[in-house]
């Protein structure tokens, strides 16, 4: 990945942060842990953990309610030149390292 794509990754993490921040109800934490580009920055998948976990489901939906609005967030609080189409999905990849870290934890050490 080159340089130009990890700076839109970031610019749209820090701004997805801040917008849900602002418009969520707060019954449950979101935290965007990532942006995934995909299509060559066609489309970008806002990577999120939401706590508690029963919560999951409705937050996600809420959010992929919000992208009309988030697009235009970004399109007035950045400098993208090619807004990309988004999409949210749950960071399978965190929830297992956050699992992993139970796991050893709870093994006792020799």
């Amino acid at each position: 990945m080159n340089q130009k794509d990890q700076k839109i990754k970031e610019i749209i993490r820090e701004l997805a942060a801040d917008f849900f921040s602002r418009i969520s109800n707060r019954t449950s934490l979101i935290t965007i842990t990532g942006v995934e580009l995909r299509s060559r920055g066609g489309m970008a998948v806002i990577l999120v953990t939401v706590l508690p976990e029963n919560q999951e489901e409705s937050a996600v939906e809420f959010m992929h309610r919000q992208l009309t609005d988030f697009k235009e967030y970004v399109r007035t609080h950045s400098k993208i030149q090619r807004i990309p189409f988004f999409m949210v999905a749950i960071d399978r990849g965190e929830k297992n390292r956050q699992r992993l870290d139970e796991i050893t934890s709870s093994v006792p050490r020799v």
